[in-house]
């Protein structure tokens, strides 16, 4: 027969091993990112301030924001920094991908043509994803298309000025979604 010690000590194990399950389950649930850059892990964090659409993001890479914006279209010009169209222009995105998404300096964000190779086409194939513009937004990019785009997520120790929330950034996306006018699939609404 066992001792008390005995008992304890392999309640503990057992417990420790059940929790150790439950937190790998867990974990394998949650989004890992990919930088854009060098595909290197992109170490993307939670906050304590998240929005619960956020966190869902973080945890299932589906950007709620997209599919509610498709939806209605009036959530896309909100006038506070919530809405999409907003931030874009609050956050100097204009500067490089036009007002109307067009292109300038950096690619169209809406796809329906231009002057670049890569206005009707996204310069990389994972930015056909939310998950894959999150990283390209959240970590930068190397430059494929002739510029290079900083860091924005503010999670990140080299992100842009004030930085951007994980909330922000897809909104950002939702909106860049809601213009889309290429004719390829739109893979971000399945």
């Amino acid at each position: 027969m066992l001792g008390f010690k005995s008992v304890k000590a392999a309640l503990l194990i057992s417990m420790l091993g059940f929790i150790s399950l439950v937190a790998s389950g867990q974990a394998s649930a949650a989004c890992s990112f990919v930088s854009t850059v060098d595909s290197s892990a992109l170490a993307v964090k939670g906050t304590a301030t998240d929005t619960p659409e956020a966190k869902e993001f973080l945890e299932t890479c589906i950007n709620p924001y997209t599919k509610a914006y498709a939806k209605d279209p009036s959530l896309i010009a909100q006038k506070s920094p919530k809405g999409g169209k907003a931030l874009f222009g609050y956050n100097g995105c204009s500067g490089c991908h036009g007002g109307k998404l067009e292109g300038v300096m950096a690619p169209s964000l809406r796809k329906d043509g231009g002057q670049g190779a890569f206005d009707t086409k996204w310069v990389y194939a994972k930015n056909a994803t939310d998950k894959g513009m999150y990283e390209t937004i959240s970590g930068g990019s190397a430059g494929v298309s002739g510029g290079v785009m900083s860091p924005w997520n503010i999670t990140l120790a080299n992100h842009v000025g004030d930085g951007l929330t994980t909330d922000e950034i897809l909104r950002l996306i939702a909106y860049i979604r809601s213009e889309y006018r290429g004719d390829g699939e739109k893979t971000w609404l399945k």
